[in-house]
C-alpha cells in the first residue's frame, strides 16, 4: 500500500485547471546574469520561460488538497512532509483563524510544492531562474548596483508575519511579477545545489546534507547581503522542511522552436 502512495504521489498526476495553465504568468525572456555564488564568476545563461506572476495562495492550495487528498496534512507521509507541514490549517483542510486566504500558502515542504506545479503541467523554477528574475527592481532588469534594492530587500527580513499579507502588496518588478520580495521565501527546484559538501562540521566524511557553513566560499559578491541571507537559508533545510515564511511559485518551460536562433550572449 505504502509503494502505492509513492508511486501516485511522484509519478502520477493528472494536470487541473489545465486550461488555464498559462493564466496569471509572466514572460521572462532570456538573458545571463553573474550569480553571487559561482565557479570564477560565470555568466549564467537563462533561457526564456514563464513565471507566476504571484506566489501560490492559500486559496490555490486549497483547491490542490481537494482533488489530490493524499497531501491534507493528516494523510501525508513524513517522508514527504515534516510536522509543520501545514500548521496553519486545522484537521479538516481548512485555514486557522486569522488566516487569510489570499495570502501565500506556506509550511509546504519541497514535495508538495513540486506536486502541486506538475499538477499544472508546470514545475518549480530553477534557482538561477528565480535568482535572474528576483534581481530586478520596478525599472531595472538588474538593479543589484542600487543601494536601494538591498536596502528594501533586507528591510523585509526584519519584518515579522509578512507572510500573511495578501500576494500583490509588494511593487510589480521589471518582469511584471509580484511579490520576489516582501512576502515570503520561495523554494527552487534546485534550492541548495550551490552548497559544496564537507563544509567545517562534515569535512571528514563529504556528507551530503547541504548547510550554510560553506556560504562564503565563492562569493562573487561579500557585500549583496540580502542575496547572501537566501542562499545561506536554502542550504540550511531540506526537501521535507515546512517554514513558515517559505512558499512558492511554479514556472513553465517555453518552446522555442519557432524563435530565431538565439545569439551568443
Amino acid at each position: 500500500m505504502f509503494f502505492k502512495y509513492v508511486l501516485r504521489s511522484l509519478l502520477i498526476c493528472i494536470p487541473f485547471l489545465a486550461q488555464a495553465q498559462m493564466e496569471n504568468m509572466a514572460v521572462i525572456e532570456k538573458g545571463s546574469y553573474v550569480p553571487l555564488y559561482g565557479r570564477d564568476s560565470v555568466k549564467v545563461k537563462i533561457d526564456r520561460f514563464a513565471l507566476d506572476v504571484y506566489p501560490v495562495t492559500n486559496a490555490d492550495f486549497k483547491k490542490f488538497l481537494k482533488e489530490y487528498p493524499e497531501w491534507q496534512k493528516d494523510k501525508v507521509k513524513a517522508l514527504f512532509a515534516d510536522g509543520n507541514y501545514l500548521r496553519h490549517w486545522d484537521a479538516n483542510g481548512s485555514l486557522k483563524k486569522g488566516e487569510s486566504l489570499k495570502a501565500p500558502v506556506t509550511n509546504v515542504s519541497y514535495f508538495a510544492a513540486k506536486k502541486y506545479c506538475e499538477c499544472q503541467d508546470k514545475r518549480l523554477p530553477t534557482l538561477d531562474e528565480w535568482e535572474y528574475v528576483a534581481m530586478a527592481d520596478e525599472t531595472t532588469a538588474d538593479a543589484r548596483v542600487k543601494d536601494s534594492y538591498n536596502e528594501f530587500i533586507l528591510s523585509w527580513y526584519e519584518k515579522p508575519n509578512s507572510f500573511n499579507q495578501e500576494v500583490g502588496s509588494t511593487f510589480k518588478n521589471y518582469w511584471n511579477i509580484y511579490d520576489m520580495h516582501g512576502l515570503v521565501w520561495e523554494w527552487t527546484s534546485d534550492f541548495n545545489s550551490v552548497m559544496i559538501s564537507g563544509e567545517s562540521r562534515r569535512d571528514v566524511d563529504q556528507d551530503n546534507n547541504l548547510f550554510c557553513g560553506s556560504a562564503a566560499i565563492g562569493s562573487s559578491d561579500l557585500m549583496n547581503y540580502a542575496a547572501f541571507m537566501r542562499y545561506a537559508f536554502r542550504g540550511s533545510i531540506k526537501a521535507n522542511y515546512g517554514v513558515r515564511n517559505l512558499g512558492f511559485r511554479c514556472a513553465k518551460t517555453i518552446n522555442n522552436q519557432t524563435k530565431q536562433n538565439d545569439e551568443d550572449l
